[in-house]
């Protein structure tokens, strides 16, 4: 089921667009501004962002800058006040993948929601290629896929995969909550210290076999935490 995020500080509206997507097979959370949409993009997955440009002390148009920029996830910009041209023009060059002026009808916001999924964009080339490997496990940067056993394929968060690049970077190696806080924050506005003790906790259930007595990701206590396990990097080229 794809997870939409409606960022509006109207909740009315936001509540309604909520309530329409999730009766039509979508499953839809909200948010009324950068704060918590940091803390949502922390611990979930987001398949599609609708962003309102005017939420009162923030503007929409910086989040879809820092949105854009961090992730591929298609953005979808409404407004009922700003209408020149120039806001929309400036959105769109911003990275957002679709412009809807307010009033605007149900079933057009539930076509355009369908059709930017449709058309989410490709994953620009990167330069790092590296594949990590370590116990039973294989974690493909380019992909960003986490894989068990060969086959068996795991899902990450955009923070949990930041933190475990990390740690997977800097092997037997104790790492600092500051140090940690800054590789996996996915945008600026997660800045509180308590989130990364929530994604090692994730991370842990994830990785594994007894999360409650870890082995690969350890606490060194007063310190930060260490990834206690061997771990090849395999740095694969594109061929062509």
């Amino acid at each position: 089921m794809k997870h939409i995020l409606i960022i509006d500080d109207d909740n009315k509206l936001r509540a309604l667009l909520i309530d329409y997507l999730s009766q039509h097979a979508f499953r839809a959370s909200g948010a009324k501004d950068s704060y918590q949409l940091a803390q949502i993009l922390a611990v979930e997955n987001v398949d599609l962002v609708v962003v309102d440009l005017n939420l009162g002390h923030e503007d929409g148009l910086e989040i879809v800058r820092t949105l854009s920029s961090k992730s591929d996830t298609p953005i979808i910009i409404i407004s009922g006040d700003r209408l020149e041209e120039t806001d929309k023009v400036v959105g769109l060059e911003l990275g957002a993948a679709d412009y809807m002026t307010k009033p605007f009808g149900m079933r057009e916001f539930l076509a355009r929601v369908r059709a930017n999924l449709r058309m989410r964009p490709q994953i620009p080339e990167r330069r790092d290629h590296k594949v990590y490997s370590f116990a039973s496990w294989e974690l493909n940067v380019k992909r960003r896929q986490l894989v068990r056993g060969g086959s068996e394929e795991v899902k990450l968060t955009a923070a949990e995969f930041n933190l475990l690049t990390a740690l997977l970077d800097t092997p037997k190696q104790v790492l600092s909550r500051e140090q940690l806080l800054a590789a996996s924050r996915v945008h600026d506005e997660e800045i509180f210290d308590r989130s990364i003790d929530v994604l090692i906790l994730r991370l842990r259930r994830k990785l594994e076999l007894d999360p409650s007595n870890p082995t690969m990701i350890l606490t060194e206590r007063g310190a930060g935490y260490i990834f206690d396990m061997d771990v090849s990097v395999d740095e694969r080229k594109r061929s062509g």
